[in-house]
């Protein structure tokens, strides 16, 4: 009886939390970069987001894939930009729910990353990269969000 009841137990708490688990968060989505010479895409892992650059208006430069090679890391700079992760670990804070907070974001423009924080307002995302942890020591880039049919 007891192996019944567990059963029943995880049972009903998986149907309860599938539909909770199942919900993907409002900033996962494809989006532009400002100057909408990237699609990026920003998906969830684990409990903070990450977005890699999914298309690019120029995926080549002298027929070769664009690299990285503004990478302070030689081991780095023959890394293609098509499919890099260029936002790390940013968590969704607890007070705001549009805000994100703790992050890392790179610019393989000038291979440079930076403290980030994010703020979700619909149909754009405002990223703010920084430094020495001041957050009026940097620039905010607005990312829009791409038509429907890049949607996955």
């Amino acid at each position: 009886m007891h192996k019944i009841k567990t059963i029943l137990f995880v049972f009903l708490l998986s149907a309860i939390t599938a539909p909770l688990s199942a919900q993907k968060d409002q900033v996962c989505k494809i989006w532009y970069n400002q100057e909408k010479t990237s699609r990026l895409e920003v998906y969830q892992t684990g409990n903070t987001f990450e977005a890699k650059i999914i298309w690019l208006s120029e995926p080549t430069e002298n027929g070769k894939p664009k690299l990285d090679k503004e990478n302070p890391d030689d081991k780095l700079k023959s890394r293609p930009v098509l499919d890099m992760v260029v936002l790390h670990k940013i968590f969704k804070t607890k007070d705001n729910p549009n805000y994100y907070d703790g992050g890392k974001i790179y610019d393989p423009k000038n291979g440079k990353t930076y403290d980030c924080h994010m703020t979700y307002k619909g149909n754009t995302i405002e990223l703010r990269g920084y430094v020495l942890g001041m957050s009026f020591l940097g620039r905010t880039s607005v990312w829009t969000l791409a038509e429907p049919q890049f949607q996955k």
